[in-house]
């Protein structure tokens, strides 16, 4: 039986990924795992999904191997706890957490201070705490917490 909590820290690449090493610190406490993008930009992470997006035309097909390469994530390393910055990458992390009713906290990006992002807007519904960067937020996230900068 582990003694520790285990949280999973998953965003996609770029300035999500950035944002989320933020957090870096909960490894001095707890037992922590990383997950983004597999992109030609070097990221320390333990795992990599497939890099999506809305636009994309494969996006249906990529969601599904991202899903099932989240369920093998799961079934390897169980988190308590998932964080995440977003984007859809996300998205199939949550959504298990949600049916192993495991917590869910979504921090909407730092780039936005007046509108919500795709992602952020689909976490809202399903997430245990919502956390925005910017007061501005709340006119779109009005459960939210407002945490201020994760800088």
């Amino acid at each position: 039986m582990r003694t520790k909590i285990k949280i999973c820290l998953i965003s996609s690449s770029g300035g999500h990924y950035e944002q989320l090493k933020m957090l870096k610190k909960l490894e001095e406490k707890y037992d922590v795992f990383w997950v983004t993008e597999q992109t030609k930009f070097k990221s320390q992470a333990d795992y990599y999904l497939l890099q999506t997006g809305l636009k994309d035309k494969k996006y249906p097909f990529k969601m599904a191997m991202n899903f099932f390469k989240s369920l093998k994530i799961w079934y390897i390393e169980k988190p308590d706890l998932i964080i995440t910055t977003g984007t859809m990458v996300a998205l199939p992390l949550a959504i298990i957490s949600k049916v192993f009713r495991k917590k869910v906290i979504y921090i909407e990006t730092f780039a936005r201070i007046n509108d919500g992002t795709k992602s952020g807007k689909l976490m809202y519904k399903i997430v245990d705490l919502f956390i925005i960067q910017w007061e501005t937020l709340k006119d779109i996230y009005p459960e939210a917490v407002f945490g201020g900068s994760i800088y």
